[in-house]
């Protein structure tokens, strides 16, 4: 799976300093970090592997202060170590997650569900609704009539889109 620094920075609730259409699709240490991977710096005693590092996107606590310039995209955020634990934790529900519906979810006859789709528990689909190629509806999603769901979209717990 590819994602930009800016679906990473979402998730995370972090700020973006560079390209925030940047992709990464691995992960690798900071001081081996190569092209199209993210890397995370929390330990001060690492910090030298900031300024040479190849990885695209570098996730950083808030109070980092570069001493020079770094080529990475960096993602801030309040703490380093609990944002890689929890980019890990999605990743990893991500992977078990393709291509299932919960038998707790209700579906309308007349919608339209694409391919690769996971739809979570009490996730309700309405009548005429449309829901695209690999598509996420977390727990508790609410799709209106006549909604249309594009290809690779996330919803989260909670969300809920009306009618047309």
């Amino acid at each position: 799976m590819e994602f930009t620094a800016k679906q990473i920075a979402t998730l995370l609730n972090g700020e973006i300093e560079g390209n925030p259409e940047i992709k990464v699709n691995n992960i690798s240490r900071i001081e081996e970090g190569k092209k199209g991977t993210l890397s995370f710096l929390a330990n001060p005693k690492y910090e030298k592997y900031i300024y040479e590092t190849a990885s695209s996107i570098v996730l950083v606590n808030k109070t980092f202060k570069p001493e020079k310039p770094v080529q990475a995209t960096l993602i801030r955020v309040e703490d380093a170590y609990k944002a890689i634990a929890r980019l890990l934790e999605l990743y990893e529900q991500s992977r078990s997650m393709k291509g299932s519906v919960s038998s707790l979810s209700s579906i309308h006859e007349n919608s339209s569900i694409g391919e690769n789709v996971y739809i979570g528990d009490f996730t309700c689909i309405s009548r005429n609704a449309v829901i695209g190629n690999n598509v996420r509806l977390y727990p508790q999603v609410y799709i209106g009539e006549n909604v249309k769901i594009g290809n690779n979209t996330v919803l989260y717990p909670g969300v809920k889109i009306y009618h047309d």
